[in-house]
This record gives C-alpha cells, sequence and structure tokens, in this order.
C-alpha cells in the first residue's frame, strides 16, 4: 500500500502512513564517526526496519509534508517530512499539529492554567493564544523529522 494524500493546504500537506511492507535495511550500530572511516564498516550485518523504527502506532501515524519557515529554529523546515501520532496525549512542550480556525500548523503546545499557546520557533512568527473562539484540535504529536539534504 502506497501512501494516500489525505489533506493539502499552505502549511502542510497530510498523508496516510503504511507500515504493512517490511524493508531491512544495514546498520551501523556503534554510530557514525564524523572523522576518519573506521574498517569496521566492512562487516555491517545488523539491520533496521524504518517502518518499525519511526511507527509505533500504525493505525494512529500518518505523515506530514512541511511548507513553511515557523519552526526553523527547531530544525524543522520546509519540505521536511514529518512522522506524526495521534494516539499520543498532548504534553506541554511537544511539537504538535494542531486544526486552529481552518487551517493546520505545526507548533510548540504550551499549557497554561486554562489557556493552550501555539508557539512558533521562528522570530518573524508570534505566539497564538488559542480561546474558547477558536475552533481548535490538537491533531497528532509530531515523533520523528525526515530530512533531505
Amino acid at each position: 500500500m502506497t501512501a494516500l494524500k489525505l489533506y493539502t493546504s499552505t502549511t502542510l500537506d497530510i498523508y496516510s502512513a503504511s507500515s504493512e511492507t517490511d524493508m531491512e535495511l544495514p546498520l551501523v550500530s556503534e554510530g557514525i564517526s564524523a572523522g576518519f572511516p573506521s574498517p569496521a564498516l566492512d562487516f555491517v550485518d545488523l539491520s533496521i526496519d524504518l517502518n518499525k523504527h519511526l511507527i509505533k502506532h500504525p493505525s494512529s501515524t500518518f505523515y506530514g509534508r512541511v511548507k513553511g519557515q515557523s519552526m526553523k529554529d527547531e530544525g524543522i523546515n520546509d519540505d521536511d517530512l514529518l512522522v506524526i501520532d495521534k494516539s499520543l496525549e498532548p504534553v506541554d512542550g511537544k511539537i504538535a499539529v494542531c486544526y486552529i480556525d481552518g487551517e493546520f500548523t505545526i507548533k510548540r503546545i504550551k499549557f497554561e492554567k486554562d489557556i493552550c499557546w501555539l508557539l512558533p520557533a521562528n522570530d518573524k512568527y508570534k505566539p497564538i493564544k488559542v480561546t474558547p473562539d477558536n475552533d481548535f484540535l490538537i491533531w497528532g504529536i509530531v515523533t520523528h523529522v525526515i530530512k533531505s539534504f
């Protein structure tokens, strides 16, 4: 099964996630040196399946393609791929995909008494104070960010 685009907006494209396939890839368990290469890399015998590593709750996991720079200081940039788990509880300080007034956004959530704040990680954007007047939902928690170079 391939990923199915479920939603598109100016800030995020959301796709279904499929973990039905297996794809074991070689894994260097000792870490990768940023200096001289290790001769031990010639003898890699461990493997990892990224579906099993990145997706803990398959039925509630989705992918999101970032559009924009509101979270750049957190290392989340335009065109990054998010792994989003809808089954996780929203916890103060987590990065979440939120639905507010008809749009999805990616922000760090901050709870204060009866108030929820959506905090960007870019000085060009202002925090969003969620009020009872907003149509608001914390849609899912970001568990991983996948980057291309």
